[in-house]
């Protein structure tokens, strides 16, 4: 009966699911309350941890900064906060779509708590003899093996595309527009600011489209270790797609400007319309990858994980 109690206990409850507002209310009028546990011996700190509170966390460590024994509480399996934290949670609480970037928020979420807690709690053994580092490593396996599946096929796609784009890029930097003088070898329309977009944009697109080849070709020779996912890979993923969107633009902006210097004495403006719509593909493919690129950059400079609004089950 008095496990029961335990486990229902409305401050352990409301640890668990994230409800702020019933956590400092009981602590103001039941400051026992701190000491709670249920029947695995896990107090406030531990259900926070293991299931991904920061903010109960945060509001802990600023209320009790020099109570050290509720944060260096261990369950009955020998669990501390960090074998918990590194423990692979199921239902996926962290607000970002992706198996790699979920996989990055878990590595934030171990390092955020490794960061505050004493040295002597890193090589901290539980029930099965494991670390920390050895419970985040072998629970995560599954998770590290998706991640590694979808970065691999985004970045053979993407490849694909970046050397197509590599290849017209370099077709169009050597083929110039009217040809060159036959009598100085100089271009035709040197001097032109059509030419001198042309020119540029080529170049750049050349050199962004090799860029992006070049990383996403390191995701396939990858060994997506644990830590890879913290920094590294996300990183490589980013700069990819901004060299491969940058390369798009440049190879769309050298058409319309080398197409612009055959056809203007006939249409003259009346072509900017039509090059707006050559650039429809480019829109339709900075809104589709967007949220991607939101949810990239998020991912980077948080240094703390955010909760998602979904509450697990109590």
């Amino acid at each position: 009966m008095l496990s029961d109690v335990k486990e229902k206990s409305p401050f352990l409850v409301a640890a668990k699911m994230g409800v702020m507002e019933m956590i400092a209310e009981i602590l103001d009028k039941f400051p026992v309350a701190i000491d709670d546990m249920n029947r695995q011996n896990k107090n406030a700190v531990l259900l926070a941890v293991e299931n991904r509170q920061p903010s109960v966390y945060h509001y802990l460590r600023e209320r009790y900064p020099k109570k050290e024994s509720i944060f260096q509480k261990v369950d009955n399996e020998g669990n501390s906060a960090l074998h918990l934290t590194a423990s692979f949670s199921q239902n996926r609480p962290w607000l970002i779509p992706g198996a790699a970037l979920q996989m990055q928020w878990e590595l934030k979420w171990y390092k955020f708590i490794k960061d505050s807690m004493p040295r002597h709690f890193f090589a901290h053994l539980n029930s099965k003899r494991q670390t920390p580092k050895e419970v985040l490593t072998d629970t995560h396996r599954e998770l590290i093996r998706v991640s590694g599946k979808w970065l691999t096929s985004t970045a053979e796609s993407c490849s694909v595309v970046a050397a197509l784009i590599a290849t017209v890029a370099f077709a169009s930097a050597t083929t110039l527009p009217g040809g060159v003088k036959q009598d100085i070898g100089t271009p035709v329309f040197e001097g032109e600011p059509s030419f001198d977009m042309f020119a540029i944009s080529s170049l750049v697109a050349l050199c962004f489209s090799i860029t992006s080849v070049t990383m996403f070709l390191s995701f396939l020779t990858s060994r997506y270790q644990v830590w890879d996912f913290y920094y590294s890979l996300p990183s490589k993923l980013i700069l990819g797609l901004s060299s491969l969107f940058v390369s798009i633009a440049s190879i769309l902006v050298s058409f319309c400007s080398g197409h612009f210097l055959s056809i203007r004495d006939k249409l003259k403006f009346a072509v900017f319309p039509i090059y707006a719509f050559t650039c429809l593909p480019l829109t339709l493919f900075a809104v589709a990858q967007f949220p991607l690129y939101l949810d990239l950059i998020r991912s980077i400079m948080a240094p703390v994980p955010k909760r998602s609004l979904e509450v697990t089950s109590i």
